[in-house]
C-alpha cells in the first residue's frame, strides 16, 4: 500500500510539472527527426535526395516578392506586367497577382537565448517588443520561440494578442548551448499549417552547437512551408571574439533562399533599425501565383525567377523572393 501511495505522488508531481512549464515544450522536441544529424553550419548545399518523401499534387504556386531600388528601398506602384515568372526557365503565366497583399501574416519570432547571447538578450527583449507593436495588424498573429539546448513556444501558439506575445518576450530565458537549426525545422513545420503570408525572424549569433537536424533539413522545412526568413545577426557588444563565421554564412544563404534578408546588429539601434526594414518590406511585397505549365523538367527541386520589366528603371531594381520549391514534400 505504501508503494502504491509513493507512485501516486510521483503521478501527481508529472502531472504538476507537466501542467506549470507546458507539456508543449517536449513535444515540439519530439517532433524532430528521429535520427540524429551532426550540425554542418558551413554546408549550405541543397539536398540532392530527400530521406523520405511524400507525393503532393502541384496547384497554385506562390511567390511574395520584395522589389528594391539600387539604395535597397522597397519599390511600390509596380503592375502585374512589370513581372516575368519562369520555371526551371520556362516562363509562366501569372494567374494572380496583389499588390501589398492584404493576406493574414504569421510571424515567428525566435529568439536565440544560448549563453552566448546573455549580455544582448534584455536589448533583443525591448526590441522585439516593439517590432510586435508596430507590425501586427487584426488579421496577422505572432508566435514567440525561445531556443537554447532545446526550442519552446513561449506564447503557446500564435496571436494577436500584444500583451499575451510581450509576456511570452518577457518570459524567456537563459540557457546553455545553442539548437538554431531544431528551431528553424520546428518553427517551419508550425508555420506550415497556417495560411497567408509566413515570416520566422532570426536573432542570433548564428552559431548551432547541439540541433538534431542539419542545416540541409532546416533549409527544406522553410522552403517547405513557404516562409520568408529574416535573419537578425547579432555581433557581440563586447568583442568580436568567437563569431561563428560558418553558421552567420548558413543564415545569409537561408535568408536568400527563402526569399527574406539578413542584417547585422552590433548596437541597439541597428537592431531596431533592422526591425524596422522588415516591416517596411512586409508592407511593400507583391504576390505572384501561377500553375506550372508542363516541361520535361524531372527535378525534384524547380526553381523560380521573377524579373522586373517595362519601367525606366527595371535594370537597377532587384527582385527577391524564393529560389524555389519542392515538387515532393517531406514525410512529417
Amino acid at each position: 500500500m505504501r508503494k502504491f501511495a509513493t507512485s501516486l505522488r510521483a503521478v501527481g508531481l508529472l502531472i504538476f510539472v507537466c501542467s506549470f512549464w507546458g507539456c508543449g515544450l517536449w513535444a515540439q522536441q519530439s517532433s524532430l527527426p528521429q535520427s540524429p544529424s551532426h550540425p554542418d553550419s558551413g554546408n549550405a548545399q541543397r539536398p540532392s535526395e530527400p530521406a523520405t518523401t511524400l507525393k503532393v499534387d502541384v496547384n497554385l504556386v506562390n511567390v511574395f516578392v520584395t522589389v528594391t531600388d539600387a539604395h535597397g528601398a522597397p519599390v511600390g506602384g509596380l503592375t502585374k506586367d512589370n513581372f516575368v515568372l519562369e520555371e526551371d526557365g520556362h516562363e509562366q503565366k501569372i494567374a494572380v497577382f496583389d499588390k501589398e497583399s492584404a493576406l493574414p501574416l504569421s510571424i515567428a519570432l525566435a529568439i536565440d537565448t544560448s549563453l552566448s547571447t546573455r549580455h544582448d538578450l534584455p536589448l533583443e527583449q525591448a526590441a522585439a517588443k516593439r517590432f510586435a507593436h508596430a507590425i501586427l495588424r487584426p488579421v496577422d498573429a505572432l508566435s514567440v520561440y525561445g531556443f537554447s539546448e532545446i526550442v519552446y513556444e513561449a506564447t503557446r501558439g500564435f496571436t494577436p494578442d500584444l500583451k499575451r506575445i510581450d509576456d511570452g518576450i518577457d518570459h524567456i530565458r537563459v540557457g546553455a548551448a545553442t539548437a538554431l537549426y531544431d528551431a528553424i525545422y520546428l518553427v517551419s513545420r508550425a508555420l506550415d499549417k497556417r495560411k497567408g503570408r509566413k515570416v520566422i525572424v532570426l536573432i542570433t549569433d548564428g552559431g548551432d552547437t547541439i540541433s538534431r537536424v542539419d542545416y540541409k533539413e532546416a533549409v527544406r522545412a522553410a522552403e517547405e512551408a513557404e516562409a520568408l526568413v529574416y535573419s537578425i545577426i547579432i555581433v557581440p557588444i563586447e568583442n568580436s571574439a568567437g563569431r561563428e563565421t560558418g553558421g552567420e554564412h548558413a543564415l545569409i544563404q537561408l535568408s536568400e533562399d527563402t526569399g527574406g534578408k539578413y542584417y547585422y546588429a552590433t548596437s541597439t539601434a541597428q537592431l531596431d533599425d533592422a526591425f524596422r526594414k522588415i516591416s517596411d518590406e512586409l508592407r511593400t511585397q507583391y504576390l505572384l501565383a501561377y500553375y506550372p505549365s508542363q516541361h520535361a523538367s524531372f527535378s525534384e527541386f524547380r526553381r523560380i525567377e521573377v524579373k522586373v520589366v517595362g519601367t525606366p528603371d527595371a535594370t537597377a531594381f532587384h527582385a527577391r523572393h524564393r529560389a524555389g520549391y519542392y515538387s515532393v514534400k517531406s514525410d512529417f
